[in-house]
């Protein structure tokens, strides 16, 4: 991966592990609404996401024939936050409490295994050839689909932020 997609993925990461780390475990599991989810409850969607990115971009390199897309402007439709996406049954949080450091814990786990699996793919430029379909951005080049972790995690620790207003959470 280059440079800018590692420092993306690290100061995406850092940023949320920020914004999580001071709260209490009963402020990380409230929801300012029932039809929101917790804090906690966003960080275990995008540890999801994180693991079936992972699926989804090892199936795409398996694809025999190069699938060449028109490249999307992910960032664009990711960091909208005016357009709702429904997330897919596969990445919907557990309603169970989470403890702050255990999310911390899987957090990590799942970039570590993310960074581990994008380094055995020895031609990074296959990346941008193949492609997968993406359910809330449609076919999408898999170069793309790292790109969308962390926009993706972007997108939602500005919804955390918004939830810790909501919840009142003082720093």
């Amino acid at each position: 991966m280059n440079q800018l997609v590692n420092d993306n993925l690290n100061n995406s990461r850092n940023n949320l592990v920020q914004e999580i780390t001071t709260l209490s475990d009963v402020q990380f599991n409230s929801k300012p609404d029932m039809d929101m989810w917790s804090i906690a409850q966003i960080c275990h969607h995008l540890v999801l996401v994180e693991e079936s990115t992972i699926k989804d971009i090892a199936w795409g390199l398996k694809a025999s024939e190069p699938t060449q897309q028109e490249r999307k402007k992910v960032d664009l439709i990711l960091l909208d936050r005016t357009k709702k996406i429904k997330a897919p049954k596969m990445v919907e949080p557990d309603v169970t409490p989470f403890e702050v450091q255990q999310m911390i814990d899987l957090l990590n786990d799942s970039r570590k295994k993310l960074l581990t699996f994008l380094s055995t793919i020895e031609d990074k430029s296959i990346l941008a050839e193949k492609s997968v379909k993406h359910p809330a951005l449609g076919e999408i080049a898999l170069d793309q689909w790292v790109e969308q972790i962390y926009l993706h995690e972007q997108r939602h620790i500005e919804q955390i932020k918004e939830i810790k207003l909501l919840l009142e959470v003082k720093h």
